[in-house]
């Protein structure tokens, strides 16, 4: 059983003491490897006989279409956007995770709270403002920070998906040089979540090692977070509806709530896209140019 605490007032009309799952957190910047090892970790807990739910941000049934939509081109503020973020996470908390971890899940979340503070410190909020937003939500058992500096974090972007607009700054950063962007931005959120890490006690892995090996080191650390013995899990409690509707009537409500969002973002949203087209075309121009110049640069 692990304790039940919240970071501050906790949910509405949330009474229980304890919870029979385990809520694991592998957080770090975009690009640092943590939705492989989400991946590899489920696979390793499924297979020694634990019941496994992965989560990760915009993925409510709530807000998360909505949060999408937003991030192709929007007038929304920073502030709003936090709150956006923080609906998406609430509604996951009590809906999915809380559900599984009291039906004896583990629960992998990739990223949680701390980036979203993160994120939210580096595009100017105030830390104690954004601390106190999330005072609803669950301290996990575990937080996992996979830990990469910048000259380490650049070449695995760009092997894989390449700069991405949001993880570059540019909503807010100034210049048309996705780069240049990238750079400041990432060096500020790298220089946060270490402040984050010590504030909240992470647990620190060097995730410049092989894939294999920051896999060794995660499993030897979750196995003295987990129980002696795989639980019996409850499917039963995982499954219900909290409200005690009919699942199709709660599905029907989620989906009625899940529209106006969409509907009340619409508008702005694609006005905004047309707009913000025209600047990320250039920085990816930029950013191409940037990149061969630094190869050039190599030969």
């Amino acid at each position: 059983m692990t304790k039940v605490q919240f970071f501050g007032a906790g949910l509405s009309g949330f009474q229980e003491k304890t919870l029979p799952g385990r809520l694991i957190v592998l957080e770090g910047t975009d690009g640092v490897g943590r939705s492989t090892q989400i991946a590899l970790l489920k696979n390793w807990l499924e297979s020694s006989g634990f019941a496994v739910l992965d989560t990760g941000l915009t993925r409510s049934l709530l807000a998360g279409r909505g949060l999408k939509k937003a991030k192709e081109g929007h007038t929304l503020g920073a502030k709003t956007m936090d709150l956006f973020y923080a609906t998406d996470l609430a509604d996951r908390l009590e809906n999915q995770m809380i559900p599984a971890l009291r039906a004896g899940f583990v629960v992998l979340t990739d990223r949680y709270v701390y980036s979203l503070m993160a994120r939210a410190i580096v595009r100017g909020a105030a830390a104690d403002w954004i601390q106190s937003v999330y005072g609803f939500a669950l301290k996990p058992d575990a937080v996992f920070y996979l830990k990469i500096d910048l000259p380490n974090l650049i070449p695995r972007v760009l092997a894989s998906t390449g700069f991405d607009y949001w993880e570059s700054g540019m909503d807010f950063l100034p210049g048309d040089d996705m780069y240049d962007c990238f750079v400041q931005y990432q060096t500020r959120l790298l220089a946060t979540f270490d402040q984050l890490a010590r504030q909240y006690g992470f647990d620190t892995v060097d995730a410049t090692q092989t894939v294999n090996k920051v896999f060794s080191v995660l499993q030897r650390k979750i196995r003295k977070v987990l129980p002696k013995e795989a639980p019996v899990v409850d499917g039963a409690r995982v499954l219900a509806i909290p409200s005690g509707r009919p699942a199709a009537a709660a599905e029907e409500d989620i989906e009625g709530r899940r529209e106006e969002f969409a509907a009340a973002l619409a508008a702005p949203a694609d006005a905004a896209k047309a707009e913000s087209q025209p600047r990320a075309k250039r920085a990816r121009a930029n950013s191409k140019r940037q990149i061969a110049r630094a190869a050039a640069k190599k030969a």
